[in-house]
This record gives C-alpha cells, sequence and structure tokens, in this order.
C-alpha cells in the first residue's frame, strides 16, 4: 500500500514539517523500524535518566516519552475520525497541560517504552486497514484541514524530532 507524503496544505504549516522528516519509502514499514530504533535508544538510556531534565522547567525524558504516545494516539484518532467520514472538526490538545496530567513520573521507562511501542503498533494497524478511498478524506482539528493521509507521516516525523531532541539536548 503507498502512502502518498502530504503536499504543502495538506495539513497544518507545523504538521507538514513533521511530516518531512521521514525519509521516502512505504510509511507504515518506516513507523514500525523507526519505533525500534527510539525503543533502542530509551531502553539504552535506562532507568536512571528517566527524571532527567536537560534544563529547568524542561520536560523529563518519560514526559518526553509521555508525550509522544500522547500525539501518537490522538494523531491516529483524528486519521479514523476522517477516514470514517467524521465531518464535525476536532479539538487541538495543549500538550504543555497535558503532560504534567500524564503521571509519567511513577511510571517506569520501561512503561512508559512499552505504552508507546503499543500505541504505535495500534497506529500501524489502524492505518493498515484503511480503505484506499480512506487516505483522500479531510477534516478539520485544531482548526486546520488535513487529509488523512498525512496522519502517518505526521506520526513517523513527530517522533524523529523528538528523537532527535532526545539525543542532542538530553544527551541520550
Amino acid at each position: 500500500m503507498s502512502i502518498p507524503r502530504p503536499s504543502l496544505g495538506d495539513s497544518a504549516d507545523y504538521l507538514t514539517g513533521y511530516a518531512s522528516l521521514p525519509p521516502d519509502g512505504p510509511i507504515l514499514e518506516i513507523l514500525a523500524s523507526q519505533i525500534e530504533e527510539t525503543a533502542a535508544l530509551l531502553t539504552a538510556a535506562g532507568e536512571e535518566r528517566g527524571e532527567h531534565r536537560y534544563a529547568p522547567g524542561k520536560w523529563t525524558v518519560k514526559e518526553v516519552v509521555g508525550h509522544l504516545a500522547d500525539s501518537e494516539l490522538v494523531f491516529s484518532y483524528r486519521a479514523l475520525w476522517f477516514a470514517r467520514g467524521g465531518a464535525s472538526p476536532l479539538p487541538g490538545f495543549e500538550q504543555d497541560d497535558w503532560v504534567p496530567r500524564a503521571g509519567c513520573g511513577e511510571r517506569s521507562v520501561t512503561e512508559m517504552v512499552d505504552l508507546l511501542c503499543r500505541a504505535r503498533a495500534a497506529s500501524i494497524a489502524l492505518f493498515a486497514g484503511f480503505p484506499a478511498a480512506a487516505w483522500s478524506r479531510r477534516g478539520v482539528a485544531a482548526e486546520a484541514e488535513i487529509v488523512v493521509s498525512a496522519f502517518p507521516w505526521i506520526n513517523a516525523g513527530h517522533e524523529l524530532h523528538h528523537r532527535r531532541i532526545l539525543r542532542e539536548r538530553y544527551g541520550l
């Protein structure tokens, strides 16, 4: 199944930026392989790095992983809603409000990585089952129109963006 990379105008500018990050290729395979790389990076960092912040007021490593899992699920739900013909607009979500309420500090790095991996597996299964006609459907989320085919690319790019931050700023 070929899922086209979104073009300019297929989603909000900041989401198009994420969608531009993954390499060209079959996006469902890219989603599967890159989550393995991210999981390996986080697992190698160990439990002792879970509460690390690179600066005061920044998220901990576990909070970054929680944010990735939340975003994966939100973006995939949006794709599901629009793919099935949901007509009403979907709200945005404020990441800086969600992260403190997620309870990431009460969970281990291992649990957080498992959550992220399961969210990704659910996304891949969902996307793999979409009929061809679903990929061109559109809807509005967070006051921006988005085509369904953008969501796998957005999920992949969002993860790559945060993996880069984990390496560069958190030293993982």
